[in-house]
């Protein structure tokens, strides 16, 4: 039998948490399956398990229940994910901010807090809608404070109140439109629930945990979206941070997110922010949030891309590449090719190549900022989930990335891709960057395209590594020698007898240094005599020109190029962000492919 519970302790709300958080783990699958508001973009269960593991990992049991709740509201507001897990985040801020050191938790209190929560949830969300997650909590509250004066013991208490909750997750249908259609509750609301059946099966066991338990968080979700059409995504982009150093008030940043799209919701404090919105314009909304304070751990999510993945897949096989490879927007589209970005810092700001910093606006701060920009790799996280996402509706996977010799993310993904042996994942070195990854990214999505199969690309993608070459015309190795990548001495000199380097890479996927001269109108001719030599023996399969904010320079090597090989360039675009903070201003690259 078990001990009746009359006064809640610090480990009583630890274990309340892990249970709970397992077993919205445990239903993840499920909770994607009916995902169908606000979006239709199968991912509410991975947001929550994801909000649930960073709590389950990083919180602490304190002997003071204080301490306990403020590492669990921490927690969760440092890694929730998604409309849901950043509202829960929002309601475990709104309890840890009435805990004081002295707090006994008897039934009364604990219908206390729950009841001055309920404020909370409404103040980060600038658009409440009837028949979400924020009914059922407050329909479960209610129940609480009702059937608190009548029991003695917390475990009836939980257990009258979860009906509760049970009632009202039915009746979302009633409350929201969209699920009526769909014959479906509100997942966020179901995952609310399946936290308080996790609470109640481990109170069941008569016993208390001080460690989290395991979970499978990774599994792959193997189940049948219950969306089979969407016409419209209004608002492409999930985007999240967090906002520290901030003086705004929660109004202040629900006034600015509003302009920007819908689904918008705030959490936590002035010290620390984690903010949440569906918008077109992520780029725009991070400039304008900056001035608030220092952002970090930002994630942006394309639904789009992640709806056709679920539904409007073009090809059997998925493709994958990173930020660094130089595409045109409309050949990503068209393939349906996935984009890991990297990340960019100008002081303590952090930006994502491609998503919130484009390349006309990066160029505008490389040229104002006193800053030195940095780059670094996507965090193995990021990673983890686009696979996690990807495994569930594909068997077969090609992942091109950045030169193995630049920076780590092609062993990320080359060890990430080892958990997923039912499926086949292969992951190129491109040993390129820029357009000449670029290039090789577009070589395999059109051996997709045109029905290759799987196993015929794989052994033709080596060949296409070794087949590319790249180019590049620096117009000033300062960013280069600001970088750390050249020495500032060797900076002096080619500055002081403007030497203009050429930068191609080597078999091994290493910068090297492949010509220099004394003014950029001769290293365009060394280029182009270049190519032109090494494509009188050899069948070009196509080339590409980019550069670095400095358009009409490319578009004179397309123009000179062309008359040449008889072939115009496949395209000519911005060189990413993530590049330019190494090349800087001015740069233009030549890649090409043989046969």
């Amino acid at each position: 039998m078990v001990k009746p519970i009359q006064n809640l302790s610090s480990l009583h709300f630890y274990t309340a948490f892990m249970a709970g958080g397992a077993a919205i783990i445990q239903q993840k699958s499920h909770l994607n399956k009916i995902n169908v508001f606000p979006v239709p973009d199968a991912d509410t269960g991975t947001n929550l398990a994801a909000t649930m593991v960073s709590i389950m990992e990083n919180s602490r049991l304190s002997d003071s229940l204080k301490q306990t709740m403020d590492s669990i509201a921490d927690s969760a507001i440092l890694g929730a994910r998604g409309n849901s897990g950043i509202i829960f985040a929002q309601f475990l801020h709104g309890i840890r901010e009435q805990i004081t050191d002295a707090d006994q938790i008897n039934l009364t209190r604990f219908a206390q807090l729950l009841k001055n929560a309920v404020r909370y949830l409404y103040e980060a969300v600038v658009e409440p809608v009837k028949g979400t997650i924020i009914t059922v909590v407050e329909d479960w509250i209610k129940s609480v404070e009702f059937h608190a004066p009548g029991v003695t013991d917390f475990t009836e208490l939980l257990q009258k109140s979860y009906q509760s909750a049970v009632q009202s997750l039915k009746e979302t249908p009633q409350k929201l439109e969209v699920l009526a259609r769909y014959n479906v509750v509100d997942a966020g609301a179901q995952g609310f629930v399946n936290f308080l059946e996790g609470i109640l099966a481990q109170i069941k066991k008569g016993k208390l945990i001080k460690h989290p338990p395991k979970t499978s968080f990774a599994e792959v979700d193997k189940t049948t979206h219950i969306f089979k059409k969407y016409d419209v995504i209004e608002y492409r982009y999930c985007t999240e941070a967090l906002l520290t150093q901030s003086g705004a008030s929660v109004t202040e940043l629900k006034n600015i997110l509003k302009n920007y799209g819908n689904s918008a919701i705030v959490a936590g404090t002035q010290q620390k922010f984690h903010f949440h919105i569906h918008t077109n314009q992520p780029g725009e909304l991070f400039q304008e949030i900056r001035t608030l304070g220092t952002i970090s751990q930002i994630k942006v999510d394309d639904m789009l891309r992640q709806y056709e993945t679920a539904h409007a897949r073009k090809f059997p096989i998925a493709l994958v590449t990173d930020s660094a490879a130089d595409l045109p927007r409309e050949l990503v589209e068209r393939y349906q090719i996935q984009m890991i970005p990297f990340k960019i810092s100008f002081g303590d700001n952090v930006y994502l190549d491609k998503l919130t910093l484009d390349p006309a606006r990066f160029y505008e701060m490389l040229e104002q900022s006193r800053d030195l920009p940095r780059s670094s790799q996507p965090d193995h996280k990021v990673i983890r989930n686009l696979y996690d996402h990807l495994t569930a509706h594909y068997d077969q996977i090609f992942t091109v990335h950045i030169s193995s010799q630049l920076t780590g993310v092609y062993d990320s993904a080359v060890k990430i891709s080892k958990n997923y042996s039912d499926k086949e994942i292969h992951v190129i070195d491109s040993r390129h960057l820029s357009a000449s990854e670029g290039l090789i990214t577009l070589r395999v999505a059109q051996a997709i395209e045109a029905g290759d199969s799987f196993d015929t690309i794989v052994a033709a993608s080596e060949n296409w590594v070794k087949n590319t070459r790249i180019l590049t015309d620096i117009n000033s190795l300062k960013y280069m020698v600001k970088g750390g990548r050249v020495s500032p001495l060797t900076g002096l000199i080619a500055k002081l007898i403007n030497l203009k380097p050429i930068v191609s890479m080597d078999q091994n996927g290493k910068g090297q240094a492949f010509g220099k001269s004394f003014s950029r109108s001769a290293n365009m001719k060394k280029i182009i005599e270049i190519i032109k030599t090494e494509a009188a023996d050899r069948k070009l399969w196509n080339y590409a020109v980019v550069h670095s904010n400095n358009r009409a320079r490319a578009d004179e090597y397309a123009s000179k190029l062309e008359k040449i090989l008889n072939l115009p360039p496949v395209y000519i675009v911005d060189i990413s962000p993530v590049i330019g903070v190494h090349n800087g201003l001015g740069t233009v690259a030549v890649a090409y492919m043989f046969e």
